[in-house]
């Protein structure tokens, strides 16, 4: 009886597709939405009310402890938490705005222009999507440490800078929605190579540029292995460093200091601005997927 329930179950959701896809999708908000509504609510609870509160783990508090959680992040260590969201601002605006310029260029040559090798060069590109991030963080410390360099903003800021996913996707981009014959249409009526590139091809590749622009500023946000190798002043690390660093001392034992509503009330606040940049650019996604489109 159970069987033939689950087959007539399955035969309904065979013969309505959308559904099935409505009922799997609504699994995965629900799915990736607990972190972040767990997240939210621990925010607003003190130390006690974390381990011992009222609500549970997913529900809020009696005492609302948020602001309380703020006032004592300012304080704490004399403010070196607003240092360190400073400092993942510099990283990830420096590191994503030039990023996206060397890959917009290069995935832009591969894509238009003929040149001996490019297949090669190309295809170097890819490999390096195989090599996990995490395995070039000791090459590049050692690089760093030969150069001088270790320590310093520039340490983070340059390994940053190259992204071959990011070289990928705007050669894929350009490829498929760039046609030649706008570009030779604009190089027979005199335009240079780079009037050519500002004023035909860029405004086409505005949605593969805010996703590479986004996809690397977000990067940049999250980076937390190769800060963590480079740096050992305090004052210089982004904030998922230092919020690790507050992690720690607060597991090392009862002897140590708890702070595990600064580092919940901290990670809430950090996560906010990526949030609000996806919001606000959102709209570039959508409004210029057609823009400079032709008819064949």
């Amino acid at each position: 009886m159970e069987q033939t329930k689950s087959f007539v179950t399955m035969n309904h959701f065979r013969k309505k597709p959308h559904v099935f896809v409505i009922v799997v999708l609504g699994l995965a908000v629900i799915y990736f939405f607990f972190p972040v509504w767990w997240l939210v609510v621990a925010a607003t609870k003190s130390n006690s009310g974390l381990f011992f509160g009222s609500g549970g783990s997913m529900w809020f508090d009696k005492k609302f402890a948020f602001f309380e959680n703020i006032s004592q992040l300012s304080s704490y260590g004399d403010g070196i938490y607003w240092r360190w969201i400073g400092n993942s601002f510099l990283y990830a605006m420096i590191g994503g705005l030039l990023s996206t310029i060397i890959c917009v260029m290069a995935g832009y040559g591969f894509a238009k222009f003929r040149f001996r090798g490019r297949n090669t060069y190309f295809s170097i590109v890819l490999g390096a999507l195989m090599i996990p991030s995490t395995a070039l963080v000791i090459p590049t410390f050692i690089l760093m440490s030969n150069v001088g360099i270790v320590n310093t903003v520039w340490a983070v800021i340059l390994p940053s800078l190259l992204n071959p996913f990011g070289v990928y996707l705007m050669r894929i981009y350009c490829t498929e929605s760039l046609p030649d014959e706008m570009i030779e249409a604009a190089r027979v009526d005199g335009a240079g190579e780079l009037r050519t590139f500002f004023q035909v091809s860029l405004p086409i590749m505005t949605p593969a540029v805010t996703t590479v622009g986004l996809l690397s500023t977000v990067g940049c946000w999250n980076n937390f292995f190769l800060p963590q190798v480079v740096l050992t002043n305090q004052s210089l690390f982004p904030i998922t460093v230092g919020l690790t660093q507050w992690q720690v001392k607060s597991q090392a034992g009862a002897a140590s200091e708890q702070i595990w509503n600064l580092v919940t009330s901290g990670s809430f606040l950090s996560v906010i601005p990526m949030v609000l940049a996806f919001l606000f650019l959102q709209r570039y996604w959508v409004g210029g997927l057609t823009a400079g489109s032709v008819k064949s």
